[in-house]
Formats: C-alpha cells, structure tokens, sequence
C-alpha cells in the first residue's frame, strides 16, 4: 500500500524578495499570476521574466476557455525554461497545465487524447492558505459547455519545487482567508477518512485540522484579527492537508461541490463548505465506528466535549467563520440537483471511490435536497 508521496522539493522564505533573489527569476522563465499580486511584491525589482496576468482572461475559478486564450498568449513569447505559478488555486493549477509539452486543445488533454508529458520546471508558490496544490499533481479546471469540472492527475504535473512565503497572506481579504483555510480543513478531514489513508496522511492530516481548528477558535475568543500573527500556521496547515490529500485522496465533498461551483461559479472552499455538513452528517447516518469514531475522539479533545458532541461543535465554529448558505440561495432547485447527482455518480468516481463509506445516487441526491 502507498503510503504517502512527497514529491516537491519544499523551502520557506519570510519576504517575497528573498524568493526572487534565491531563485533568479529573469530571461526565460514564464511567471503566471495576479496583477494585485506582482505588482506589490515583484514590479520594483524589474525582473526580465515573461507573465501572464490570469485575471485578464475571465475571472473566477480556471475554466477551458480562460486556458485556452492563455495557451495562445504564452506561445506568442517563445520558449520558457521554467514555469512559476504565484498565487491561489486558480493559478497554481493553470501553471501545472503551462509546464507540459501538449496544451491544446485543453478538452482533449483532458480526456487523455493527448499525452500528458512535462517539458519545462515547474515552481508553485500559494498565496493563500487553502489549496495545497503545490504539493500535488492534480489541475482542476471547469469545462463551460460541460457545465462541470474535472480534475487531470498526473505525477508529470508534481511541481518540482514549492514555495511557502507567509508575507503574502499579510494582505488577503477575510472572505479568501475563511473559504481557503476552510478548504484546507476539508482537504485534511476528507483524506483523514479515506480508505486510502495510511498513518502517514494522518499524522500531516490530523496536525493540519488542530492547527487550523485552533486559529478558529481564536479568533472566536478575540476577533477576525487574531489570525494575522497566525497566517504562517495556517499556511503550513494548508501545506500539510495538500501532503494528506494528495496520497489518501479527496472525496464526496469535493465531488458534490463541483457542480455547484461549476454552475453557480461559486469559490472552491464556499462551495466545499456548503457541502461539508451534509456529506459527514449522512456518514454518521450510516456508520459511527471506524475512521470516523476516531477523528470523533481527536475533535473532542479539540473542543474538550464528548464524542457524540465533536462533529457538532466543529461546525459550530466553522459557521462563525463563514456563514454556510443553503443550495436554494445559489439558485438551484430540484431538477438541477438530480442533474447534478447524475454527474457526480457518472463522472466524479476519481474522488467517490475515497468515501469513507459507499454513497449511491440514492444517497448523494438525499444529501443535497438536505442542504437544498
């Protein structure tokens, strides 16, 4: 059995300018980002790298079309020797399709009509503290005609290096703080559970979910603020998740929320927390023992309550983070969440076959008329 894969190699900068002068970012090297992120931190350095800025090609989660209309650009530059992606999920997972040989047309990538084989070096530095996709070698991206997304994993798309530097959270709005931390706490608990995991996922799966529970509850005691001295905890707390996940898997969570996001164009991490509850309340429905029984007991110690209580008390914290919305307040009704189950059971068995227990359509549409 598999018991974890860490791939990347790993480093930690306190200031962003000390990344670029240890890596040298110049002639040859493609730097995919955010204009609000590069500007700040990299444009007085006057580096002679290429970028591409992906607000400037559709905003919101990476879709086909987004990707498409880059790949155009880039090929315009010439050739790259490395690829650098800086910034949240969005960006990471575009800059690991931007470190392959064959991109287009994207669609056929992703069906696997064309090889996925890597040609350039591929650098992912988050700036946020949820995605974990630095340490993993899978690219989300939304299919619009198809109304859904999906996921290419590959080990050609692990990054060759990974970058944590906590002085670009310093100025991250609360909403992307709470819906990617909270991503992160998905990320831990869906791995944690899976029949993939191993005592390896665990330990970096469980010490991300304390590191991350207890910055909740600190700023449940004293305010928002309180998580500013702890940006770099939750930064390596998402790193860890994104190490548990990327061996032990995710799983009906992200499953279900990929349809929602797809649909409504609602952020990753709101769009996983709203499917959250539902998915661990139906697991206990169907079995109390087991993996779950046992992060139970962790979470008890956590809230220093009874097992019967930990769940419950977990998602009472969270919902002071963020406020969880019902599926009716994004515009779905009952039509679309029997569509919606069709494509979970017909195209996300990639992630359902990680459920702690078998969830059937039956089950999965009951999930979503109970967060409806």
């Amino acid at each position: 059995m598999l018991e974890i894969v860490v791939r990347p190699e790993l480093y930690h900068f306190d200031k962003v300018k000390e990344f670029a002068n240890e890596f040298s970012i110049g002639e040859g090297d493609l730097v995919i980002t955010n204009e609000y992120i590069y500007q700040p931190y990299f444009g007085a350095l006057n580096l002679k790298c290429d970028v591409l800025y992906q607000e400037r090609y559709g905003k919101g989660e990476p879709n086909d079309e987004m990707v498409e209309a880059m790949i155009a650009d880039m090929q315009k530059m010439g050739e790259h020797k490395r690829v650098i992606g800086i910034g949240g999920g969005t960006v990471l997972d575009i800059s690991k399709i931007f470190a392959l040989k064959y991109l287009h047309p994207i669609e056929k990538l992703y069906d696997r009509e064309l090889p996925v084989e890597k040609n350039r070096e591929l650098i992912l530095v988050p700036t946020t503290c949820g995605t974990g996709s630095e340490v993993t070698n899978i690219a989300i991206l939304a299919f619009l005609k198809r109304n859904t997304k999906f996921g290419l994993a590959d080990n050609a798309m692990y990054a060759d290096k990974a970058v944590l530097i906590p002085e670009f959270l310093e100025n991250l709005p609360y909403p992307v703080f709470a819906t990617s931390s909270l991503d992160a706490l998905v990320h831990a608990v869906e791995s944690s559970l899976s029949p993939k995991a191993t005592p390896y996922t665990k330990l970096f799966g469980y010490k991300a979910i304390e590191m991350i529970l207890n910055g909740y509850q600190k700023m449940s005691e004293e305010g928002k603020e309180a998580r500013i001295p702890l940006l770099s905890d939750f930064l390596i707390a998402s790193n860890y998740a994104g190490l548990a996940f990327g061996t032990a898997g995710c799983a009906a969570v992200h499953a279900m929320s990929y349809p929602l996001g797809g649909t409504f164009h609602v952020p990753h991490g709101e769009a996983n927390y709203a499917i959250f509850k539902g998915v661990i309340d139906n697991y206990l429905e169907i079995k109390k023992d087991g993996a779950i029984d046992e992060l139970a007991g962790y979470l008890a110690d956590i809230f220093s309550c009874g097992k019967e209580q930990a769940f419950t008390e977990m998602f009472k914290l969270l919902d002071q983070i963020l406020e969880r919305k019902s599926l009716k307040s994004y515009g779905a009704d009952d039509e679309m969440l029997k569509c919606w189950t069709e494509e979970v059971i017909t195209g996300q068995q990639r992630l359902m076959k990680n459920n702690f227990v078998f969830l059937d359509a039956e089950r999965v549409l009951k999930i979503y008329r109970e967060l409806y």
